[in-house]
């Protein structure tokens, strides 16, 4: 292996332990010496890689924006109707939340971004663009409604999924996160369907359930 893939190669892991450390403790309670820790690395190589705790933090957040973006654009550019697509998306990034350090981690460090040197924006700035080109597609397709103003609609949404999956997270582990995304899309979907449609889209948040949970 050459030097430039070990440095690779100890890059990714010390972001791995990092979320690790993170998601755990959140970016107030971890400390340099614990992300050594875990990384079995020595301060110097740590420092090496990532000159501060801030650094790391915005290293992780990056790692778990990637993940999200890579699912995102596989999304957009599938063929499949808008509104199946976003609550694939919703279901699968709760999946991604629930099973993945770094994408975990990086969730809890960006609503904790009020700590770190450099705003951080962009993620939600993304899923809200996201969630308003799928409406969109969505109202083309005749599931959603045309006066539904899908600017609103992807505000809402978007801090509606984070409320959700951060309850989930304190009081189960998210344990429970798919049903608690069922339940939250199924007060939302009836505000933007097509009432002719209802019926055949009424089952929407169950099989995403079942196709992601």
């Amino acid at each position: 292996m050459t030097q430039q893939a070990r440095a690779v190669e100890t890059r990714a892991a010390i972001i791995r332990a990092a979320a690790d450390v993170f998601g755990d403790l959140g970016y107030g309670g971890a400390s340099m010496a614990d992300i050594c820790l875990a990384a079995g690395l020595t301060k110097g190589a740590l420092y090496f890689h990532f000159a501060s705790k801030d650094a790391l933090a915005l290293a992780v957040i990056d790692a778990q924006h990637e993940r999200a973006l890579a699912l995102g654009d596989e999304l957009l550019h599938s063929e499949q109707p808008g509104l199946q697509v976003l609550l694939r998306m919703a279901f699968e990034l709760g999946r991604q939340v629930r099973d993945d350090p770094v994408s975990r981690a990086g969730i809890r460090l960006t609503m904790e971004s009020s700590n770190l040197s450099t705003p951080v924006v962009t993620p939600y700035e993304d899923w809200m663009a996201a969630c308003e080109v799928l409406l969109q597609r969505a109202i083309r397709d005749g599931d959603v409604r045309a006066d539904v103003d899908v600017a609103a609609a992807a505000h809402f949404i978007s801090p509606a999924f984070t409320g959700v999956q951060v309850v989930s997270g304190v009081l189960t582990g998210r344990a429970d996160l798919v049903q608690r995304l069922v339940e939250m899309w199924s007060f939302v979907l009836p505000s933007l369907v097509v009432p002719d449609q209802w019926e055949r889209l009424s089952a929407l948040p169950e099989e995403m359930a079942a196709a992601w949970g």
